[in-house]
């Protein structure tokens, strides 16, 4: 069964417009928007990937990365196709990017009981929305965060934080905490690298934080494309300017997808780790 998707407007000629994320695709009838897996389907907007996950594991919760969120907790991960960023670099686009959009509709369904079954079957507390970007999959997300509120089961998102503020808004009500990826700190980079725009996690970030909701930051070091020590300064100022507790991870970048560069020297990591614990209390370097 097709879910009809939440967050857009119908126009006319049948296109539809979707506002879920910043890009607000216009949809002409029987195409799909950036993320690949929202679809115009007779004049309504339909989410393919509903109840259709592609992966489904049990991690560490460290592995989110979450390091000051109930550690050493055991979580269900939950991710599916798509994305609405095109980062050139991705760590994941086997899922996110290069994916067979017709393979979705012959994909097994997953329910959203069954997903809270599942983790009182094996005495999980925790669920992550992760893997890729969970705002694509927003209508399953948010009615899996529903029951899981209900069940007293803690709910995680791992996001680029490309989302508008009225979804946000609605989803954040059922969500414990988030870790989102600060790709860099300039918007030429968003705009080239990544196809998006970085004021729209930036407010997705503060808006979180206004929530108080627990928050943790990844920033994946690519050396030769966001390791300006200066910006990387003025990100670690603007988020101790949030609060300092915010924790940051700092990733070190293989080689994936359109992008060919050095795996990240750990001095070159240990260099903005040291930078990063002048202005926040938590900082840790990863995938080291």
């Amino acid at each position: 069964m097709l879910k009809e998707a939440t967050y857009y407007e119908k126009l006319e000629n049948g296109k539809v417009k979707c506002v879920l994320c910043p890009k607000n695709c216009v949809i002409l009838p029987s195409k799909r928007g950036v993320c690949g897996v929202r679809q115009n389907l007779d004049g309504k907007l339909y989410a393919l990937v509903y109840e259709k996950p592609i992966a489904v594991h049990i991690d560490p919760i460290e592995k989110k990365p979450l390091y000051h969120f109930h550690p050493s907790s055991k979580i269900l991960s939950i991710g599916t196709y798509g994305c609405n960023l095109k980062c050139k670099f991705c760590q994941n686009y086997d899922i996110s990017q290069e994916f067979e959009v017709d393979n979705i509709y012959d994909l097994e369904t997953l329910q959203p009981e069954e997903i809270i079954s599942f983790c009182k079957s094996r005495e999980l507390n925790h669920v992550a929305f992760t893997y890729n970007e969970p705002t694509i999959f927003y209508e399953y997300m948010l009615d899996v965060a529903k029951l899981c509120k209900i069940n007293d089961i803690y709910t995680v998102v791992v996001s680029n934080g490309q989302i508008n503020e009225d979804p946000l808004k609605e989803l954040i009500v059922y969500i414990d905490a988030f870790n989102i990826d600060l790709k860099a700190f300039n918007n030429k980079f968003y705009k080239e690298i990544c196809k998006g725009d970085i004021e729209t996690t930036k407010h997705t970030i503060e808006f979180i934080v206004k929530y108080k909701k627990h928050i943790e930051v990844t920033f994946l070091l690519i050396e030769g494309y966001n390791d300006n020590l200066v910006e990387f300064q003025e990100m670690c100022k603007y988020l101790s300017s949030l609060n300092k507790n915010i924790v940051l991870h700092i990733s070190r970048a293989f080689p994936r997808y359109k992008m060919n560069f050095k795996i990240t020297p750990y001095s070159l990591m240990k260099e903005f780790g040291e930078m990063a614990k002048i202005y926040l209390n938590y900082v840790y370097l990863g995938n080291i």
